[in-house]
């Protein structure tokens, strides 16, 4: 076994002892609770049962379904009562593309994702303190990757077979839990950009948008890579929340030179470490309304963000002596270009919240981000949708939605395809965005265990490039997806 791989070995060997239950940590050392996505106060009446997002959220366990096997040796309690607390999440799902794409196909994939979670308080009288990892097993095919040709990728949990460890920190709340302070691996994914109603979709766009991991080198430091970070969240009171992350800015080296530029076999374990690669900030502030208990407001939130990179990008349209990349005498190179940045804002709002219940009803999202630097492919990204949990009578806990994503390629990107049509002479579509549209119901079985059948329609497929397949050069067409997710959480 190789040096490289022994962190990899350790982390699962930890993972598989234990997954985080950070509710139940919280109400008994007495931090402050959070049940919503991204480790906020829970807004959305209509956050689903289970999310293959790494934001994560409000969930249950399969547990108390499973009588005498849900815990045959009687593990939990005794591992809680030191602090060390554990669940996991296991996730497969059937996708294909009847109509359009690059060709028509289907794929099974499915993701095992360990977490564990220390109480150093209970475990060494370390006050405040938690020490958190988190593993992914991944197997199977990406839809998106091999069929269809989209960037905004049908569903969040495709990316290539392999066992990686994903994040790896230290968090110290101080001051009554006002302030909390992480160091380690992390992902800007699980915290940033985040949308409670949002996690109930399928497509990956609907966790970390399709902008910063497009733009960014590595797809950022997001589902399946991280980087080692500092993160810094405060927490005044008032609905009010600051928080700031900052992060090696490309978690697997993909802009370096090299045989390989993809970014999941750069770093196949999720061990690489980097830290000498220019930084990624990114910061947002939120302010919650209504959250207090007993109010008879609809509750919601507002947040505003932005990310910058300090590392040096490629043009997407002029090389370096300054001809057109499309030029038949280019260097092929793109122009050196500083730093990557964009700016974002979310508004979450419950619409309708059912007599005497406070998580069912109708829960409306939207999420719009600008990158004005010329280093970005896309340029313009809005989403938005709307969900409701306990739509229908007896399925309380069901949730059903609709939603709709539409990235814009930058001007570079779109004149560098006229470049090539007026340079080479040859015939090509332009790109120009792409769109998603998903329908989805997340049926819940039994507390813990979701069954989630799933459409998409895919417009313009990698914003409306040409098919390779295609003899004419004509564009990839619009697909159709159907898909069928299974969720068990432990």
């Amino acid at each position: 076994m190789s040096r490289r791989a022994v962190p990899c070995v350790l982390s699962g060997v930890l993972a598989l002892m234990a997954l985080a239950c950070p509710q139940a940590l919280a109400e008994e050392t007495g931090r402050p609770v959070y049940e919503g996505a991204g480790g906020d106060p829970r807004i959305s009446v209509s956050q689903p049962e289970s999310t293959s997002q790494a934001s994560g959220g409000y969930v249950r366990s399969i547990e108390p379904s499973l009588g005498p096997l849900g815990d045959p040796f009687g593990l939990r309690p005794v591992l809680k009562a030191r602090g060390i607390e554990y669940s996991l999440t296991y996730i497969a799902e059937t996708l294909g593309n009847p109509v359009g794409g690059l060709r028509q196909g289907a794929i099974v994939e499915d993701r095992l994702n360990l977490r564990l979670n220390l109480d150093l308080q209970r475990l060494a009288g370390w006050d405040g303190a938690t020490v958190h990892a988190n593993a992914y097993f991944i197997h199977g095919t990406g839809l998106s990757r091999y069929y269809v040709g989209n960037l905004l990728a049908t569903s969040v949990i495709e990316a290539l077979p392999a066992s990686r460890l994903y994040v790896l920190w230290l968090d110290q709340q101080l001051f009554d839990g006002k302030l909390g302070l992480r160091i380690g691996q992390q992902a800007a994914d699980t915290e940033f950009f985040v949308s409670q109603t949002a996690t109930l979709f399928v497509n990956s766009t609907f966790g970390w948008p399709a902008i910063t991991g497009l733009d960014l080198p590595s797809g950022g430091p997001a589902y399946p890579l991280a980087s080692p970070a500092i993160r810094a969240k405060y927490v005044p009171g008032n609905g009010f929340s600051l928080q700031a992350g900052l992060y090696d800015g490309d978690p697997a080296g993909a802009n370096r030179p090299g045989d390989d530029p993809e970014a999941q076999r750069l770093d196949r374990t999720g061990t690489n470490f980097r830290t000498r690669d220019p930084a990624l900030v990114v910061a947002e502030a939120t302010y919650a309304f209504n959250t207090q208990e007993g109010s008879k407001e609809l509750p919601g939130d507002v947040t505003l963000g932005g990310w910058q990179h300090f590392g040096r990008f490629e043009s997407l349209r002029i090389d370096n002596t300054g001809l057109p990349l499309a030029d038949p005498n280019s260097t092929g190179i793109g122009r050196p270009l500083r730093g990557n940045a964009g700016i974002y804002a979310i508004y979450d709002q419950t619409l309708y919240r059912e007599t005497g219940k406070d998580d069912e009803g109708l829960g409306f999202f939207v999420r719009a981000a600008w990158s004005p630097t010329r280093s970005s492919l896309v340029s313009a990204y809005l989403d938005t949708g709307l969900a409701y949990k306990g739509l229908f009578e007896g399925r309380d806990d069901d949730t059903v939605g609709i939603s709709l994503a539409y990235a814009r390629l930058s001007d570079d990107a779109r004149r560098s395809d006229i470049d090539t049509i007026i340079l080479t002479g040859t015939a090509m579509p332009r790109r120009r965005a792409e769109t998603v549209i998903e329908a989805t119901y997340q049926a819940v079985v039994v507390p813990g265990f979701t069954v989630q059948p799933d459409v998409q329609l895919i417009l313009h497929p990698g914003g409306g490039i040409a098919n390779p397949r295609d003899p004419e050069g004509r564009r990839v067409r619009n697909a159709a997806v159907l898909g069928l997710r299974a969720t068990v959480q432990y």
